[in-house]
């Protein structure tokens, strides 16, 4: 399981303002990351918390651009679930880069909370829902969180 081995983070995100941009597809799996990564904001005190939804996960890394202008740290949710086409690699692929993009360009730090699974069990038992193994929407904002604060500490981001 991919969780194995995951840091046990502990953040105070007080003050901080976080974008959550979130794609529209598979409601059920994306309603449970969404409400994964508030009860970590909220957790981790941060009250200061923007909902943005964007069609589907290849429109995140737009959408994660234009929020970092905004914020202190950006959590990016989406799921891609494998098909019988190519489609999967092209959109886990851009979605990815674009990503990791906007996170090195802005340097404000972006949560990567994309599930790229072969059927829907594996997304719903990473969703954070009753019953799922694993709440990668909480992990995600909980490593954008952790990020700025690591910055800051280091003080690389002062």
């Amino acid at each position: 399981m991919s969780g194995a081995g995951a840091p046990s983070l502990d953040v105070d995100g007080t003050g901080l303002r976080v974008a959550v941009v979130a794609a529209s597809w598979h409601t059920v799996v994306m309603d449970g990351l969404v409400a994964g990564a508030q009860r970590a904001l909220a957790a981790a005190h941060v009250s200061d918390v923007t909902l943005v939804r964007v069609p589907g996960t290849f429109e995140l890394p737009v959408a994660a651009r234009y929020a970092a202008e905004h914020v202190d740290a950006v959590v990016a949710l989406g799921v891609v679930i494998r098909g019988g086409t190519p489609h999967f690699e092209y959109v886990c692929q851009a979605a990815t880069a674009g990503l990791t993009d906007v996170a090195v360009r802005t340097g404000v730090p972006v949560g990567f909370g994309v599930l790229t699974c072969d059927d829907e069990a594996q997304a719903l038992d990473r969703a954070g829902l009753p019953g799922s193994h694993e709440d990668k929407g909480a992990e995600a904002a909980e490593a954008a969180v952790a990020t700025v604060l690591a910055l800051r500490a280091s003080r690389l981001g002062s």
